[in-house]
């Protein structure tokens, strides 16, 4: 064993600057290695597990260090290109590595430090002294080496027994002990196989003839081996011991005695919790149109040159058959793909679509899977080999898939690359997947391509300025016509009295009409929830949120009014608050009224909802989706969620039911968000069979954005905005931070907010704006105040970012502001 004195710099899951040195202990220096995962100390008694990013011989100078406790891996746990990226985030988005490395490991990598209960060395032994309880715990402690807290509430058949312990601490019996367990757990699984000296059939024979004199329920376990290993066949495989049990009640004690005869083995392995999947079909059987042909060639041409591609496809023009074809040619090469999406809810539908082509070798990794699901593809991906390509090698998933231990990426494609999802908004890193995606894509050498019916502002100038290529499908795959877009007036209606609820009688119309024909509907209402408020129509009062500044939204379902910031909920109240009146009145709709009253209007309708309501379960997406797919569903009413790139062969009428809702938002983006929705939902309508109609409600219908999506006409949208945003110094002319200062107490955030802004304006003029109360001042009972800095886009980026963490370092070192909280967030959306 090396006796050198090693010391290593590892990265710790908390959100502190920079790395730490740690020393290894001898009996450890030849298992320490980069990328490792260590046990380490930090602080008086917290454990936590920690990646080296570097061994070396040279002690820190300015404090003692402590070792190592030990060390967890065989082999790295991630990779160099890995880590760089990492930096890449750290530095860009302003946070700390450690932040970095919390949104990018499994959580089952990260070991979980419990706080454990031991027996005291130097306890007397002195039972005596105790009183019922305590004596409990003592003797528990006595039998087994510790105890956890739960175990101790068992015991004592009491919640509360901190103070018990406490007291057993004085009387010197316990201590406190924080022990650190690996939460990942391979899954196993017990095969059988035939003896090598049973492998022949005359044996086999004489086998069966004395089992079937002495133990027939041997016999019995023995041919049901036999049925499923193929024996009959002059094969013996291995069967699993869960098939075998199928096959005959209680088979595991003859099973077992099989095995002490020698005649059966039993063997524990490790197997995977993912799905397997065969391929059905050949890439080669998509026959690209003549449009799409154009435009694989383009983007292979424009690849030779730059190595970020924007694909600007109109809905339904055939890009993900695009996607396929550049998916295979990176496969032949022996490359990792990454396939990135908005949203969980996309992954159903491009899941299936990609594992008829490629089987096994789709791997899919997000937050509806569970922990070791997930280190599973994690570790895949980490061992992937050039040479072995029959599992994940391509990766599907949303932004947290973009941190896997990639090997060797050949392609990214970011799908729907416009879709705000895309970015982190808490904890930190606030990152942009889609910024990240090509970050990485360009550690890799490997090629990007964004796509979008609807690109970002930002992306469509990166394309103006040649920084990345523009290749266009303008036409719907089958020669199919865009939807018909038509508005429907809600002033006039309202005037008219021929609006019923929140339906105007144009959709009204439209979707009788579909229905007659067998045809299926979807409704796009972007708020959540039965009703928006609650109003005394007296005195104007509506119950809020008691830690948010917002009102309390109202739903059906469970009878209560909530808040869609920190949860806080309560049952709708009988009077007013305020005045005592009986007169509330519900203002405003959302998906679940807009539901409940479709049920009213067409009962004999199948409809369903589909948003965070009706979707926090695994496969809550998937089962939604498969049944308006398979038309058990006639009305969809949904979010934003319905939006977003899903194929539907039957939709013939789309509904928007609010669009002045989404135009009227106060932000530079709402223009461009809007268009995207609307156009997005519209692409819905009229797919295979015909053009589909789409049904806009306004009370402004000649709005420009309502014009510009009736005409289909992104340029005439982007020409507008882009206008703006260079009058008013917003990306992409300019890079903007917001700064959140947050604080309980409102008198003590505004003097440090004002106080932070002039420190900040000591370096950055008057590039900073505020400080202002943002749209939502307080949240989870922290007042908010926001300063935003608006910084050119040139080669000083890095020193402005530097001024503004010393600013921020100087704000923070008075001790008047250390309680009040910084939050960072670098090209917010």
């Amino acid at each position: 064993m090396t006796r050198i004195t090693l010391f290593v710099d590892v990265i710790l899951p908390l959100p502190v600057p920079g790395l730490f040195t740690y020393r290894v202990p001898f009996d450890l220096n030849d298992a320490v290695a980069p990328w490792k995962r260590v046990v380490v100390q930090f602080g008086r008694k917290k454990i936590y597990t920690a990646i080296v990013t570097k061994v070396h011989d040279l002690p820190p100078k300015n404090y003692q260090v402590k070792y190592i406790l030990s060390v967890l891996d065989t082999h790295p746990v991630m990779n160099e290109i890995q880590y760089r990226f990492w930096q890449w985030i750290a530095d860009y988005y302003m946070s700390e590595p450690g932040e970095v490395m919390n949104v990018a490991i499994p959580s089952a990598l990260k070991l979980a430090s419990e706080s454990k209960i031991v027996m005291n060395p130097n306890f007397s032994g002195d039972f005596d002294a105790l009183n019922e309880k305590e004596y409990l715990v003592a003797e528990a402690l006595d039998i087994q080496k510790s105890l956890t807290i739960s175990e101790i509430e068992n015991i004592v058949e009491q919640k509360k027994v901190i103070p018990l312990i406490k007291g057993l601490m004085e009387k010197e019996v316990v201590l406190s002990e924080e022990e650190v367990k690996d939460r990942f757990k391979p899954k196993t699984e017990t095969f059988i196989s035939l003896c090598k000296d049973y492998r022949d059939e005359e044996k086999m024979r004489s086998v069966f003839d004395e089992l079937e004199k002495s133990a027939f329920r041997q016999l019995e376990a023995l041919m049901a081996y036999v049925h499923l290993s193929g024996f009959d066949n002059g094969v013996a495989g291995e069967v699993r011991l869960a098939d075998l049990s199928g096959k005959a009640k209680n088979i595991s004690g003859p099973i077992n005695a099989l095995v002490k005869k020698g005649i059966l083995i039993s063997e524990k392995k490790t197997i995977s919790r993912l799905e397997n999947f065969t391929a059905i079909s050949e890439v080669n059987d998509i026959v690209l149109n003549e449009h799409q042909l154009q435009c694989f060639s383009q983007i292979n041409e424009a690849f030779k040159d730059k190595k970020v591609v924007l694909l600007h496809g109109v809905t339904s023009s055939g890009k993900t058959e695009v996607y396929i074809k550049l998916i295979e040619e990176a496969l032949a090469k022996g490359k990792q793909v990454l396939y990135l999406l908005p949203e969980i809810a996309l992954t159903t539908q491009i899941i299936n679509r990609l594992r008829k082509y490629f089987g096994d070798r789709v791997g899919v990794y997000h937050s509806k899977y569970n922990e070791n699901e997930r280190v599973e593809i994690w570790n895949s991906v980490l061992k992937f080999n050039s040479k072995d390509t029959s599992k994940n090698q391509i990766i599907l998933g949303p932004r947290s898939a973009l941190f896997l231990p990639f090997q060797d990426l050949g392609l990214i494609i970011v799908d729907e690359e416009h879709d705000y999802s895309y970015k982190q908004f808490d904890p930190a890193p606030r990152y942009n997947a889609r910024d990240g995606a090509v970050f990485l894509a360009g550690l890799h050498h490997a090629d990007t391509i964004l796509g979008s019916a609807t690109p970002s502002i930002e992306s469509y100038f990166n394309t103006k300025i040649q920084k990345y290529t523009l290749v266009e499908l303008k036409t719907r795959y089958g020669d199919i016509q865009m939807p018909e877009i038509l508005v429907a007036d809600v002033k006039k209606e309202t005037r008219q009295k021929s609006m019923k609820s929140h339906f105007s009688s144009f959709l009204l119309e439209h979707i009788t009409e579909a229905l007659k024909n067998k045809e299926q509907v979807i409704l796009f209402q972007n708020r959540r929830g039965f009703s928006l408020r609650l109003e005394c129509e007296t005195c104007n009062w509506m119950p809020e949120c008691k830690n948010c500044d917002v009102t309390l939204i109202y739903h059906k379902h469970n009878n209560q009014l909530k808040c869609h910031y920190c949860g806080y909920s309560r049952r709708v109240p009988e009077r007013c608050d305020g005045c005592g009146s009986t007169h509330l009145q519900m203002r405003g709709f959302g998906t679940e009224k807009v539901e409940d009253e479709l049920a009213i209007f067409y009962p004999d309708a199948k409809i369903a909802r589909m948003d965070l309501d009706t979707t926090r379960t695994k496969h809550a997406y998937q089962l939604l989706i498969n049944d308006f797919e398979n038309r058990r569903i006639d009305i969809l009413v949904g979010t934003q969620m319905v939006t977003k790139g899903l194929d539907f062969d039957n939709v013939s009428v789309v509904g928007i039911l609010n669009a002045d809702n989404m135009i009227s938002f106060p932000d530079f983006r709402s223009y461009e968000r809007s268009f995207q929705m609307m156009a997005q939902v519209s692409g819905r309508a009229g797919r295979k069979n015909n053009r589909g109609k789409v049904i806009i409600q306004s009370w402004n219908p000649y709005h420009s954005v309502i014009r510009d999506v009736i005409a289909n006409d992104y340029n005439s949208m982007y020409s507008s905005q882009i206008l703006e945003r260079r009058s008013f110094k917003y990306p992409p002319f300019y890079r903007l931070i917001n700064i959140s200062l947050k604080h309980k107490d409102a008198r003590i955030l505004n003097e440090a907010a004002r106080e932070f802004a002039m420190i900040l304006r000591e370096t950055q003029g008057k590039r900073v704006l505020g400080p202002e109360y943002p749209l939502v001042a307080k949240i989870k009972n922290f007042y908010i105040k926001a300063v935003m800095v608006k910084l050119e886009k040139d080669e000083k980026l890095s020193v402005h970012k530097k001024e503004i963490l010393i600013a921020i370092d100087r704000f923070k070192g008075s001790s008047i502001h250390k309680s009040v909280r910084v939050f960072l967030d670098v090209d917010p959306v």
